[in-house]
């Protein structure tokens, strides 16, 4: 149970901030164990402190205003910079400024405590000691770190944090199709998947690189993942292009259990008529893909693997075309034929994306639409979403990878629509 913090008593309040310090201090004082006594700039006593004093200024500064904390923190700076010019004329090893910030992190923390943020400071204390901990391996990745990596990091964060908000979140164009900020955001997702992929390769090898790569990318979009996968197979040896296809199987069978979960939460009804023909659609994927990626040799060095390049943006970028085009279609369809025709809807919706549309059919379920019509819905959307992936596969991906990935995928796609033209011819 959490406690309120405005139920805490300045007592309770200047525990938290004495908690701070010393959460703080023992890291600090960790790192300088073998410091000889007295050389050291604080330990786990002056941070103690520290965040004590910071916590009777925060009490001092609810009595008095913001003049006083503000005083008080820049004479603890003024000392700061006086122990490191102090410590910097002495030798090299006092120029590290660490515990110096840390030293007034842990007071502003203090503060906090006092001034009706306790949680806040307590929290931040932690991330604080395992951020400081962590610098044996900060500095361990930053020396593998290579600067195209370090590039295809910044272009990441220019492409999501910069451009994306800038991006209006509305529908624009014909038959208002097109959505700029959804449009990019994919962009940003298949980028995404190329660079979480590139080090989940690096990191864990080939094998269990892809592996987690395809699932945790499949959630997001397995046909993003089956572009950038089939556009790397191009540059790919054939025990890497089995790997790539195994990645692409594995993540396609992730759109099944995803459209299972969306049913179960906003159609429950449908969930029992769609589990068997969804579950019969999955198993071809993810029996293949199993097999494709337990079979492929894989080196598990670092280095090795057939992503090589940490940031696809032309794929992506051609990624993004390609999905405007079919979302402009997908709304022509809508707007020349209506929502009666649904099953041509969900057809040319299954290009790209299955979760919009389930959504849509879920709708128009629980508004009356028939039973058997939303579950043909449902199971053409995700048969036309498997062969867009099988089609992906063969436009942009290599022999190898064509003759693996299109014949399963055209296999799920078909038993969905064998299950479908069961329905359409089942007696009433």
């Amino acid at each position: 149970m959490f406690v309120d913090s405005s139920l805490l008593t300045p007592y309770a309040e200047l525990a938290v901030a004495l908690g701070a310090g010393l959460l703080v201090g023992t890291e600090r004082g960790w790192q300088e164990r073998e410091t000889p006594e007295g050389e050291r700039i604080a330990g786990i006593r002056t941070f103690g402190l520290l965040g004590l004093l910071g916590g009777l200024v925060g009490l001092l500064t609810a009595a008095n205003g913001s003049l006083v904390l503000g005083l008080a923190f820049a004479a603890l700076v003024a000392l700061c910079a006086t122990v490191y010019a102090g410590s910097a004329g002495r030798d090299d090893r006092g120029r590290g400024i660490t515990t110096l910030v840390a030293v007034q992190l842990t007071f502003v923390l203090g503060a906090l405590s006092t001034l009706g943020h306790p949680e806040v400071a307590a929290s931040v204390a932690v991330v604080s000691m395992v951020l400081l901990g962590l610098k044996p391996t900060l500095h361990s990745w930053l020396r593998k770190l290579e600067f195209a990596e370090l590039k295809a990091a910044a272009q990441l964060l220019l492409m999501s944090l910069v451009a994306l908000p800038l991006l209006p979140d509305e529908s624009l164009g014909p038959w208002g199709a097109l959505n700029p900020y959804e449009i990019w955001w994919m962009v940003v997702l298949i980028a995404t998947i190329s660079f979480v992929g590139y080090f989940a390769v690096r990191v864990l090898g080939q094998r269990r690189g892809m592996i987690w790569t395809s699932l945790f990318a499949g959630l997001a979009s397995s046909t993003a993942l089956s572009f950038h996968f089939a556009k790397a197979s191009r540059k790919a040896d054939p025990n890497a292009a089995r790997l790539l296809s195994g990645g692409i199987l594995l993540a396609c069978a992730t759109m099944f259990p995803r459209l299972a979960v969306l049913m179960a939460v906003t159609a429950p009804g449908l969930l029992p008529v769609l589990v068997v023909p969804l579950g019969a659609m999955a198993i071809p994927t993810v029996v293949v893909g199993v097999l494709y990626l337990h079979r492929a040799p894989s080196s598990d060095s670092a280095t090795a693997g057939p992503i090589n390049n940490p940031l696809e943006l032309k794929a992506a970028l051609q990624f993004g075309a390609v999905l405007a085009a079919v979302l402009l279609a997908s709304e022509a369809v809508r707007a020349w034929i209506g929502e009666q025709a649904v099953l041509a809807v969900a057809a040319v919706a299954g290009l790209v994306d299955v979760d919009a549309m389930t959504l849509s059919l879920a709708k128009m379920r629980q508004q009356g639409m028939a039973e058997e019509v939303a579950v043909m819905g449902v199971l053409v959307l995700a048969s036309v979403n498997c062969i867009s992936k099988a089609v992906i596969a063969c436009v942009w991906g290599n022999p190898l990878l064509r003759l693996r990935c299109a014949a399963v995928l055209s296999l799920s796609a078909l038993v969905g629509l064998a299950w479908c033209a069961s329905l359409a011819t089942a007696p009433p």
